[in-house]
């Protein structure tokens, strides 16, 4: 089988309403309009939009980060892009990022609701996450580890529910691949360099996947693409930000051997 991977474009725009300067929303809107704004550009997604219409892969995953500061009007912008995509017959898969879970105000959790039941094409919610879905012989263990903190970080946690999921599914005795799909990486190499930016919570989730009851994982968040897999492909693929890198990763599945090939497509 074959999986169309993107991730973090990163819509952002002006603050939508005089709250955003109470709240956390300032620090993305301020960072949009002297930094990201120059770095990331959405005609990229767009590109990356067209390219899987064109190739029609089995499966689209995008682990997060459609917006900055998680307003409605951001996610209105990505979702409009994406359109196509979300309603062709290729199935959709999206978990939200660290950007898109950013404050607690009811309108903007409205707004991410919105965009994981319009991304997942109605196939799961927020509030029904964890889920799995199959695909071609592959099961997609899809988990938000997204939530608002505080001011100055931008970590993650792999709740409790989540990982008695993940654990429930991997050891189940049949042998069909298992992929999770987090917007937070699970490995980290500087933890403690990386503290207000890292995962907290995925211990157990490591060891499966040294295990290998847990073939591989699809995330976003670090913006600067990589992989870290075996000879089999088996590991961490981190699609990076498609609108700052202009790239997406596609990803070829034996599901009868367990192997996993990968290709950058520029854009």
């Amino acid at each position: 089988m074959k999986i169309a991977h993107f991730s973090d474009p990163h819509g952002g725009g002006p603050a939508e309403d005089f709250m955003a300067y109470f709240d956390k929303r300032w620090v993305g809107v301020f960072n949009y309009r002297f930094r990201r704004k120059f770095r990331h550009d959405l005609s990229k997604l767009a590109r990356a939009v067209e390219f899987i219409l064109d190739t029609k892969p089995d499966v689209a995953v995008c682990t997060g980060d459609l917006t900055s500061a998680g307003q409605p009007g951001e996610f209105s912008r990505v979702l409009e892009i994406i359109k196509p995509l979300q309603q062709s017959d290729i199935p959709l898969i999206y978990t939200p990022g660290n950007h898109d879970c950013y404050v607690k105000r009811p309108k903007c959790v409205a707004a991410v609701k919105n965009a994981v039941e319009v991304m997942s094409q109605g196939k799961y919610t927020f509030d029904t996450m964890p889920q799995k879905l199959s695909y071609n012989g592959v099961d997609f263990l899809i988990v938000n580890t997204s939530a608002p903190s505080n001011l100055l970080c931008s970590w993650g946690f792999l709740t409790k529910k989540n990982r008695e999921f993940i654990e429930n599914a991997c050891m189940k005795e049949n042998q069909t691949p298992k992929i999770l799909i987090s917007h937070y990486p699970m490995t980290d190499d500087h933890p403690w360099l990386r503290i207000r930016h890292r995962l907290f919570g995925q211990k157990k989730i490591l060891q499966l996947m040294d295990e290998k009851k847990l073939d591989l994982v699809l995330c976003g968040h670090v913006h600067k693409p990589y992989l870290k897999t075996d000879d089999q492909g088996r590991g961490e693929c981190c699609a990076g930000s498609v609108s700052s890198n202009a790239s997406m990763v596609e990803i070829s599945c034996d599901p009868d051997k367990h192997v996993f090939n990968y290709r950058t497509i520029g854009l």
